[in-house]
């Protein structure tokens, strides 16, 4: 917006303008109450439990009285027999989902950007949106039966002549399987995006690359992806900082004695040790832990964009 002038051209007061936008705007600035409640109340507020991270905590003394013992916590993790299976583990579903699972919403929009028929497209995007709807007690159920030795499809191995497969409890399973799940449930949901992006494409470019002779291959890629990547850097500068969290609800109903040496990662071992085990400082450091390195990772993620060209996020 411009300057708000008085009438010898001179700036008004901050205060001043403030008070005229808001007037201007009221309607915005109360529509944005509940989302700012909501940070204030469940993302600002808690903030005072990462005191704990660094205290010996004890929940009749409180945040105040419990025995302070400052990175103890971080250095028993850090020493701990488990620290290199679980770093190792989360970093290996991380990465695996941002290779396979991340480039699955933009394949699925491009694909459905060359659908013509609208009735089809429309139902296609319907039913590809559906497994966002449906809870990780409901997909790890429906996997089980799926996958299971007896399930129908060790049951169509058998038919083949092949052996039966434990994708259940198969360290070399695990991870692909754990992959295909998150790719069926959220790259149908993750196409919003994307098609929202490529609905504001200019068709008039489309139509001078047909004339100049572009194959739709070409098109593709030099109109549609280039009005993409705006969206696939912010969206991948966000991932970067959830690296370390590798998805607690599908690992922990997905895990079990047989494939523990490769589905125990971070998310589950803080809940075994903390709501389990009742180590809330020990975890709380462990916690801590992973937003530092959530944030380090998405802020120098955002300064390579830069770098390149991109906006980033700041």
């Amino acid at each position: 917006m411009g300057k708000i002038l008085t009438s010898s051209d001179k700036p008004l007061p901050l205060a001043t303008r403030a008070k005229i936008q808001f007037k201007r705007h009221y309607i915005l600035y109360l529509m944005c109450i509940p989302g700012a409640l909501y940070f204030i109340l469940f993302r600002y507020a808690p903030m005072w439990g990462i005191l704990i991270a660094f205290q010996d905590y004890n929940i009749f003394r409180g945040f105040f009285y419990s025995e302070w013992v400052g990175l103890d916590h971080f250095i028993r993790f850090f020493n701990s027999p488990a620290f290199n299976t679980l770093m190792v583990n989360t970093l290996a579903i991380s990465f695996l989902n941002i290779l396979f699972a991340f480039p699955a919403p933009i394949v699925l929009a491009l694909l459905l950007n060359e659908v013509r028929l609208q009735w089809f497209k429309r139902s296609i995007q319907t039913l590809i949106y559906i497994p966002h709807f449906i809870s990780w007690v409901i997909i790890g159920s429906m996997t089980f039966m799926l996958l299971s030795s007896g399930g129908p499809v060790n049951q169509i191995l058998n038919i083949f002549g092949f052996n039966t497969i434990p994708f259940l409890t198969s360290i070399d399973t695990f991870r692909p399987m754990i992959v295909m799940q998150g790719i069926w449930r959220g790259a149908g949901f993750g196409t919003i995006i994307f098609m929202a992006a490529l609905s504001g494409v200019d068709m008039e470019q489309y139509e001078a690359a047909i004339v100049d002779g572009a194959s739709r291959l070409k098109q593709c890629w030099y109109i549609t992806l280039p009005a993409l990547r705006s969206v696939v850097v912010l969206l991948l500068i966000l991932q970067m900082g959830s690296v370390l969290e590798a998805g607690f609800d599908q690992l922990i109903l997905m895990s079990n004695a047989g494939n523990r040496s490769v589905s125990d990662v971070i998310d589950v071992f803080v809940f075994r040790e903390g709501v389990v085990g009742g180590n809330f400082s020990y975890t709380a450091a462990i916690g801590l832990f992973q937003s530092v390195i959530g944030l380090v990772l998405v802020l120098g993620a955002d300064r390579l964009a830069k770098r390149a060209g991109e906006s980033g996020i700041f």
